[in-house]
């Protein structure tokens, strides 16, 4: 931070000030002294009408004068107090006669709005909310008034004390009350009293902080005013740099100052200033306290007088500048203006105006501009990384933030502690991944151009200044060093030829096995002090002659001390290699390119150069050795930046001047107020970070300004004004790449070669110079100027002089070169060429548009270009398949494109198309392939046979294999079935079904798949039937076709019994409803008994018996057991019993139940049937001997009206059918035809 007077205001007739107060958001500013004195002023910049952004001033650059003077009447006595309410543009004044006054802006002049006087007392101090909705006002007698913006009076209250100061709490919901005796008392804001507050800065001493060198004579024992000056509680609308730093500042007349936390912090930050204070006011963003007062200083011929001097200090107390400010009695009032880059000063009858150049947390690294800063509503700090060429933008959000820094291709974000920081995962070295930050680390955080964190390392010191070059990272305490040697992209490439040894070099530097992290300690002054950081000892303590700024280059490393000690130490081996001495306490350092001058700015703002190389040994034998400091002094520099391309130009900003030195000697200066960040080609890039940091949200490339250096403007201007020799001669004096570039590019534009290839000569330009031959040779002018336009990128100038000289096909070549397409077609079609360029046009736009995903377009051209192949893959971009078919189609037979083609379709699943793309492109098995792939079995196997593929039967079996290998045995059905091999299918479905029946779980399952098993043979029977009617061909005797016939029938017989009669489902081919028929009717007499018709699910359940080797027999004869018990017949019930008693896989507790249940159902009924029975149900439960069955009911058909189902060629009674309205077969769910017939059973004779 750099602060300077720029501006005084005198007051009329010498009328002391008393009061000062700087409107922080309309810019208008109120000062009050004797006699009523009351002005409102506003101060207006006047920047230049003309010129370019560069030269026009701007900021606190620009010159500002009064635009608002105004004299406000009123008042009679001294005006004692002034205050602002910005939100609704008032002003409260107050004299000390107790006079309060109320003025509002009418028509752009101030006016009274409200009067007040108590008539009692003075009013000592005057405070508006953050939100100016109220005010308080005190009086030296204890009065308290509160009142609203409107003028209505809310409360009052009379304290038992005089009062000095008031101060609200940031969210209006306290107020602090300062008492005459140095007491401050907390209220709620309806005036009931909480507490008082703590003086810690009273109870004990306080600890120094910053530095101060005036003061070492003071008398201690001299008794201290303790008397309150001021106190300030910063209100947070601006947000908060870091939510733990103190807010509330109470400084005390003896300079002590104590700042909290809040209104009660034990940890609170004393500081001693070691003046006599008299104000205390926190800046706009809270980040910065002024403390204004005077201090005593001896005058050279001995004697001591009091100087007026304000001192800022950060949240945490350091000390970070001060300003002597002309005046001996002292300043009255201070206020800052609200941006916190100008603060006004009230002393005598004058107002003093300083300029404050910020210390902002930025960097700027290619085209990239890294910045930090604050939003209210968030607790963390924003980071935001702008591409100032593209204006992109990302912004981060980090807490803790604490510097950052730039240069290469990275940028480095140092964090506060691991407490205070929101981190990611570390990024870096495998070694460091498992770790994270301790609590007291810090962070160090290397990011890319687009903020995302590359590597990540953590330090056990707490970073109080940082430095980063292209390959280093250097942080330091007061006392320890820490120094990284990060990975860049330069560092992990390494080269086999001559020019990549240093590169190699360097990697294998960078890997040596002491790390590429060391520290050491500023007191070690041995030639080799950096040790690897698990090694290094931080030593506790700050050393006598502390850090105070640091710096580096490509290879060396510079830190200053306190005293003016300067050490040089080499990078990367971090050895010391030399120290100097300066009469000063450097502040801000930096190096030239070339590491042979150091810029030394102080804290007083005096610009000194040390040579580096020019030394001496000290007179009085010391071994230290000192620096020759150049004969050069500045006054008031605050920046300066060193050109990385010349080692004797530099830029310096002096207050708000800047000046180009080369070799020492001034340029003219130019206004401004930007931060330097980059210096090369003569051009300086300043960063308007004022601007910047105004609306960090939207930045402007307006923000960034290019200075031209004096020899690159007066070259510019003899070229342009007075000629290439006299030019030539000026840049051969004052030589330059970046002259002789302007040069050569001002020769070429007058078609002077000579002087043109002298220029690129000279800046070792060779394609430069073989351009300059090439045009020489052209002969022509007006060929030689439209090159050198085309050169200049002016293609429009250098088209219409080839075209002026009836050169289109020239003009065609210029167009084509740029790749303007478009272009190129409209000269096509004005007569520049042939139907192959335009074809070769078109299929370039179609390229055009694709590469920008415009497939729509791009197919477009590519239509025109007939460039099918282009057209079909814009087509599948856009899934507009069906165009995709219309352009296969007109490619013709045999093209390989049509593979490509036939990919696209068979990646969307489209078989058909695929396999027809497939089939003309000559690839029969890439189409077999395509419908195996896309599970179009059927086709496939169609193609297999009709091109004599026969390793389409071996890929199936292989398949299924794995599917059933897998457990997923319905997908290699529906495999089967797709290859239409139903016989497989068949069988399958079959062993499914087997499987779960001996479940026993889901009986209906199995019956569907019994069901689909049986459907799989029909199918295929019907095939094989429908094969043997397709043999009979005209032409072919009686014979010929029974024998072709029966070889169909034949070998279909021999694939129903192909894979062994001993495989799970071999016997559905045999016969295919047999386990359909089993599961249908154990399925009937269990519904049949659950809906109480005992008798029917009795001869259902007897219908089972047949079908032993499909149900389990003990669940046969058990439902038959049952049925019959509960419908009376207990003689099949006994029937029923024997067999379960003669089943051979009982144990013996199963069969002594079951003969212990027989006995008490038959020890007293005798087994006799109720009614007669037919003698087929009776041969089927003895014998198992089938008998037809209705469906329906499963009753035996006797005597009846049948139908017959045409799929399954089961029976079901018709009046049963027509009773249930039913039209499908209830056991293969066929639809019914009804086909009648009677059936007569034999031996119809009852038990």
């Amino acid at each position: 931070m750099f602060i300077y007077l720029s501006k005084k205001i005198a007051i009329p007739n010498q009328i002391k000030l008393h009061s000062l107060s700087w409107n922080p958001e309309q810019g208008w500013i109120a000062c009050g002294g004797a006699n009523g004195l009351l002005k409102v002023l506003k101060l207006d910049s006047t920047g230049g009408s003309s010129g370019d952004a560069a030269t026009k001033p701007r900021g606190v650059a620009a010159p500002s004068n009064l635009s608002m003077n105004q004299t406000l009447e009123g008042h009679q006595g001294g005006v004692m107090c002034v205050t602002w309410n910005a939100n609704y543009r008032k002003l409260t004044t107050s004299d000390q006669n107790g006079l309060i006054i109320v003025w509002t802006l009418h028509k752009g002049m101030w006016s009274e709005e409200m009067i007040n006087n108590r008539n009692k007392s003075v009013v000592r101090d005057m405070k508006w909310t953050a939100d100016g909705q109220k005010i308080c006002i005190i009086y030296e007698d204890g009065a308290v008034i509160v009142g609203s913006v409107e003028g209505t009076r809310l409360w009052g209250n009379d304290l038992d004390a005089a009062l000095r100061f008031v101060e609200w709490s940031p969210d209006s919901r306290n107020i602090l009350f300062v008492t005459r005796s140095n007491e401050i008392h907390m209220y709620d804001h309806h005036g009931n009293k909480i507490k008082a507050l703590p003086l810690y800065a009273l109870e004990q001493k306080s600890e120094k902080k910053g530095f101060d060198s005036d003061d070492d004579d003071d008398d201690e024992d001299e008794e201290e005013d303790t008397t309150i000056i001021g106190i300030h509680w910063y209100d947070g609308t601006e947000g908060h740099l870091d939510l733990d730093a103190p807010t509330l500042a109470v400084a005390f007349k003896n300079g002590k100052v104590q700042i909290g936390r809040g209104e009660e912090d034990p940890n609170a930050t004393l500081i001693d200033t070691r003046m006599t204070l008299s104000q205390c006011k926190w800046n706009a963003k809270g980040n910065v306290l002024a403390l204004a007062g005077s201090q005593k200083a001896k005058t050279r011929d001995g004697e001591e007088r009091e100087i007026s001097m304000i001192k800022f200090y950060t949240p945490l107390g350091e000390h970070v500048r001060s300003l002597k400010v002309p005046g001996s009695n002292g300043i009255s009032a201070l206020s800052w203006e609200g941006s916190g880059l100008r603060i006004a000063l009230a002393v005598d009858a004058f107002i003093y105006f300083a300029n404050i150049r910020p210390d902002y947390m930025w960097g700027c690294f290619g085209h990239t501009l890294v910045y930090a800063h604050n939003k209210p509503d968030r607790v963390d700090v924003c980071v935001t990384f702008w591409n100032m060429n593209s204006e992109e933008r990302r912004t981060k959000h980090i807490k803790g933030v604490k510097f950052i820094r730039a240069a290469g291709e990275n940028a480095l974000v140092v964090i506060g502690q691991g407490k205070e920081a929101n981190m990611p995962p570390p990024v870096g070295d495998e070694e460091n991944v498992d770790v994270g930050p301790k609590p007291s680390q810090h962070i160090l955080m290397l990011c890319n151009a687009i903020g995302s964190p590359v590597d990540t390392k953590y330090i056990d010191i707490k970073p109080i200044f940082v430095e980063m070059t292209e390959t280093h990272v250097v942080v330091s305490d007061y006392r320890s060093v820490y120094v990284w040697q990060y990975r860049t992209n330069a560092m992990k490439m390494s080269g086999d030829g001559n020019d990549n040894r240093k590169n190699s070099a360097a990697v294998a530097l960078l890997r040596r096995n002491t790390g590429r992290e060391r520290m050491f300690d500023i007191e070690d002054v041995s030639s080799s002090p950096a040790q690897p950081v698990d090694e290094f000892k931080i030593k506790k303590g700050r050393s006598k002659d502390g850090i105070c700024a640091i710096t580096a280059s490509k290879k060396n490393l510079i830190i200053s001390r306190e005293s003016g000690t300067i050490h040089r130490y080499t990078l990367p081996h971090i050895g010391l290699e030399n120290k100097f001495s300066v009469k000063c306490w450097p502040s801000h350092i930096r190096l030239n390119c070339d590491s042979t001058a150091l810029s030394i700015i102080d804290n007083q703002g005096i610009l000194n150069i040390l040579d580096l190389d020019n030394q001496n040994d000290g007179s009085d034998g010391n071994k230290a050795t000192f620096g020759k400091l150049k004969k050069f002094e500045r006054k008031d520099a605050w920046d300066l930046q060193w050109a990385s391309d010349n080692p004797n130009l530099f830029a310096v900003m002096e207050k708000t001047r800047m000046y180009v030195f080369r070799n020492l000697q001034p340029e003219e200066p130019v206004l401004s107020s930007g931060y330097f960040s980059k210096f090369a080609d003569l051009q300086i890039q300043a960063i308007m970070l004022d601007e910047i940091m105004a609306t960090p949200d939207s930045p402007d490339k307006d923000m960034v300004l290019d200075f031209e250096t004096k020899s690159l403007r007066d070259a510019g201007d003899l070229i342009s004004n007075v000629g290439l020799a006299e030019a030539t001669a000026y840049i051969e004096e004052h030589s330059h790449p970046r002259l002789w570039k302007l040069l050569g590019e001002a020769a070429l534009e007058a078609l002077d070669f000579a002087v043109a290839e002298k220029a690129f000569v000279n800046i070792g330009d060779y394609p430069g110079i073989q351009y300059v031959k090439r045009l020489s040779g052209l002969g022509e002018k007006m060929k030689q100027r439209a090159e050198v336009a085309a050169y200049f990128q002016r293609f429009d100038e250098a088209e219409a002089i080839l075209r002026e000289i009836d050169r289109k096909d020239l003009a065609n070549d210029l167009r084509i070169r740029l790749g303007d397409w478009f272009r190129v077609v409209t000269l096509v079609q004005t007569g520049g060429g042939d139907d192959k360029m335009l074809l070769e046009a078109w299929n370039n736009i179609g390229e055009y548009y694709a590469d920008r995903f415009k497939w729509s377009k791009a197919a477009t051209y590519f239509s025109q270009a007939k460039n099918l192949t282009k057209t079909i893959d814009c087509y599948y971009r856009m899934d507009d398949f069906e165009g995709m078919e219309k352009s296969a189609a007109m490619i013709s037979d045999g093209n390989p494109a049509l593979m490509d083609v036939g990919k696209m379709f068979e990646n969307v699943g489209l078989h058909r198309q695929a396999v027809e793309c497939y089939q003309r492109a000559g690839d029969v098995k890439a189409a077999i392939d395509a419908c195996v792939m896309l599970n179009y079995w059927e086709d496939a196997v169609k193609l297999a046979e009709a091109h004599g593929f026969s390793q389409i039967e071996g890929l199936l079996a292989k398949y299924a294999g794995h599917l059933l290998s897998k457990g997923d045995k319905l997908q290699a059905v529906e495999l089967y079935r797709k290859a239409d091999k139903a016989t497989e299918a068949a069988r399958l479905l079959a062993g499914i079904a087997e499987d779960v029946g001996k479940r026993q779980v889901d009986p209906l399952r199995a019956k569907k798949l019994h069901v689909l098993a049986a459907l799989e043979v029909e199918r295929y029977r019907k095939k094989a039937l429908d094969l043997s009617n397709m043999t009979t061909t005209k032409g072919k005797s009686v014979a010929a076709t029974t024998a072709a016939t029966l070889d169909t029938l034949m070998t279909a017989d021999a694939e129903s019994r192909a894979g062994g009669a001993g495989g799970k489902g071999s016997k559905v081919m045999d016969n295919a409803w047999r386990g359909a028929e089993a599961y249908h009717y154990y399925l009937l007499a269990h519904r049949q008994l659950y809906k109480g018709d005992v008798d029917a699910a009795m001869k259902t359940a007897i219908r089972c018996a047949e079908f032993e080797d499909v149900l389990d027999r003990r669940e046969i004869y058990s439902l038959i057991a049952l049925t019959s018990y509960h419908s009376g017949h207990l003689n099949i019930c006994s029937r029923a019993f024997i067999k379960l008693e003669t089943l051979p896989d009982l144990d013996k507790k199963t069969e002594e139940g079951i003969q212990n249940l027989a006995l008490k159902i038959f020890i007293n009924q005798p087994p006799r049937n109720p009614s007669h029975l037919p003698h087929c149900y009776i041969s089927c439960l003895e014998t198992g001997t089938p008998y037809s069955a209705c469906t329906i009911t499963g009753r035996a058909v006797l005597d009846a009206r049948t139908v017959t189902c045409k799929v399954c060629g089961h029976m079901m009674l018709e009046h049963e059918l027509s009773r249930e309205s039913r039209r499908s077969c209830p056991l293969c769910h066929g639809r019914i035809e009804m086909v009648q017939y009677s059936i007569v059973e034999e031996g119809d004779e009852g038990e």
